[in-house]
């Protein structure tokens, strides 16, 4: 098939592109937000092409995967057509939460997919047709080495999002040990938060980079309060690293016993942090069963089969 989708989502996409089919992404010559066309930092396979908008007409497109609520437009703007549709949603809902209306439930024809089940159970999506792909990984391998006594934090900026991201925790988190935030808007975080230096480094790396960087560090914290599933968290699983995160919305099922510490007492994160930087065995014995449960539900195959069999009932 010929897939029309916008790069929105880089770690998402990489996995999605993995697939069998030809995957058309729009490009602008500012390469803004509707036209970025192919990623800089991810490795995409060839099958993915780069179309100008006043080219998709002539594009004989199979399938459509909107993610945005504005993309429908351009779907009729630039296509003149409307393919079948899937809108895939990344996000947990904000606003009026349980009541928020997924922006699909109006779209004739459209199926909505979900990357959790606590999204699902969340958006308000009406009779529009819904189910749930969950997230695929590219394995990174196990990289862990847990040389660094330190702890990996990555987010995207952390000062503007604040209490969703819990940004607000770090300075707990930094006194159980030092933090490494890897991230984009990470600069002068330390600052902000009145963190001294030493405790709270902030670093921007390319994907490649990052999981190396990661790895080196001795576990994995995750203090978001409110997100979809970050992606950052199955990947230092996938790293073979220890985790210590909140227990909120899907993280609950992404980490098992045995893959981590997860908990709403801040004093039982922060308790968890000091044992695995204190003791490097424990820490690769439990990275190891993090490892192993990520790869079971959040591996590549897994995916791909998923949204192929999806695709094809699109299509048809």
């Amino acid at each position: 098939m010929r897939i029309l989708i916008w790069h929105v989502h880089g770690s998402w996409t990489t996995a999605f592109v993995q697939g069998p089919h030809t995957y058309v992404v729009p490009v602008t010559p500012d390469r803004g937000p509707d036209g970025l066309g192919r990623a800089r930092t991810w490795d995409w396979p060839d099958s993915v092409v780069e179309v100008p908008p006043e080219r998709l007409r002539d594009e004989d497109i199979d399938v459509v995967v909107l993610q945005r609520p504005h993309e429908l437009a351009l779907v009729d703007e630039w296509l003149g057509r409307r393919p079948p549709l899937v809108y895939l949603e990344h996000n947990a809902p904000h606003g009026d939460v349980p009541d928020t209306r997924h922006p699909a439930a109006d779209i004739p024809g459209a199926t909505l997919v979900h990357v959790t089940h606590f999204n699902r159970l969340m958006w308000d999506a009406g009779t529009v047709p819904s189910t749930v792909i969950e997230h695929g990984i590219v394995d990174p391998g196990p990289l862990w080495t847990g040389e660094l006594a330190r702890a990996a934090v990555a987010v995207n900026e952390p000062l503007r999002r604040g209490r969703t991201t819990g940004t607000d925790l770090l300075p707990a988190f930094a006194e159980a040990a030092p933090l490494d935030v890897f991230g984009m808007g990470t600069e002068g975080l330390a600052d902000r938060l009145g963190i001294p230096a030493d405790r709270c480094r902030s670093h921007e790396l390319t994907q490649s980079a990052l999981h190396t960087a990661m790895a080196r560090r001795r576990v994995y914290v995750h203090p978001v309060r409110w997100t979809s599933l970050g992606l950052s968290l199955l990947e230092a699983m996938h790293l073979g690293m220890p985790v210590v995160a909140l227990a909120t919305t899907e993280v609950t099922e992404a980490v098992p016993p045995g893959a981590g510490v997860v908990s709403n007492r801040i004093e039982e994160l922060t308790d968890a942090v000091r044992d695995f930087t204190a003791d490097p065995l424990h820490a690769r014995m439990v990275g190891e069963g993090a490892r192993a449960a990520a790869l079971a539900r959040y591996g590549l195959s897994r995916f791909l089969d998923d949204w192929e069999r999806l695709l094809k009932e699109v299509a048809r």
